[in-house]
């Protein structure tokens, strides 16, 4: 039997349609018709029912249809493990992460970590905050990095890092002090370009500063090059600013009436495999 063949079965089975089918698989429909009855003579049986153009799955058809699904993802978790093994790899971490972690500490973390563990082929999965919950329950990943709390409430988090918040703008001509006031009330306040500390921030801002001005930016990189090219101000992890502080792209604002948050990292996982567990052990180490 064909592995192909059941791949062209199960999504004529999703549409029930076969050139739907074939636009997905770019295959020619002549080419669908071939695989679909070479499945249906091995299996000694009619798994379509055929109306002109239409197709509709028989109780065969659907009967077939779980089995099939379930062949062909054991296929391919097969053939992805053996790659693993030929490049010699035994063991997996699929990490879930937001994009804020992805592209501060992450990186350097995560080569020390391989280069401990060369066994281990990790997998870097970069997604929203909020959706890394569902990544971890659904089984996609077995670990997840994140800014704020997953609403899945059956999942283990715990806090592997906390950091401060600093209020950035961009640099100043000459060595000029950045005056609170004075950045909060000429100056747009950048916000919501992190999923966690926000609304409650504003709030506080908005108490000591009534006419303050905002716009929301849901992206820190985004925010980022906006501060350096003079559009406004924001509240941003030290670490999601270190470097272009240190570069001087970005000046720190000292806080006087306004108290910044902290910023937390969370790893979550479901089944804390060992892989996991190594990982998390590392990154408090590191941190």
């Amino acid at each position: 039997m064909d592995i192909r063949w059941m791949k062209t079965f199960i999504i004529c089975a999703k549409y029930e349609n076969f050139r739907k089918a074939s636009e997905e698989l770019f295959l020619t429909q002549p080419a669908i018709t071939k695989h679909i009855r070479r499945l249906e003579e091995h299996l000694n049986t009619q798994l379509f029912e055929r109306s002109g153009k239409k197709v509709r799955l028989t109780q065969a058809g659907y009967k077939f249809l779980p089995y099939a699904t379930e062949l062909v993802l054991k296929y391919e978790q097969g053939i992805d493990n053996f790659e693993s093994w030929k490049q010699g790899y035994n063991r997996k971490l699929t990490i879930a992460t937001a994009p804020q972690i992805a592209s501060s500490f992450l990186p350097s973390l995560l080569r020390a970590f391989i280069d401990e563990n060369p066994d281990i082929e990790v997998i870097i999965n970069v997604t929203k905050s909020f959706e890394i919950g569902g990544e971890i329950s659904s089984g996609k990943a077995d670990l997840g990095l994140s800014r704020a709390l997953p609403l899945e409430t059956k999942l283990k988090t715990e806090i592997i890092h906390e950091e401060p918040v600093i209020l950035v703008g961009a640099n100043l001509q000459n060595g000029a002090s950045a005056i609170e006031s004075e950045v909060l009330s000429n100056y747009r306040l950048i916000t919501h370009n992190h999923p966690d500390y926000w609304d409650s921030l504003l709030i506080n801002v908005r108490r000591h500063y009534p006419t303050v001005r905002t716009m929301v930016v849901n992206q820190i990189e985004v925010t980022k090059k906006f501060i350096e090219n003079g559009l406004g101000v924001s509240y941003l992890p030290y670490s999601m600013v270190k470097d272009e502080l240190a570069n001087k792209k970005l000046t720190e604002v000292k806080s006087v009436k306004i108290s910044p948050p902290t910023s937390s990292t969370y790893a979550i996982t479901k089944i804390e495999t060992n892989e996991a567990r190594n990982f998390i052990k590392f990154l408090r180490d590191s941190l």
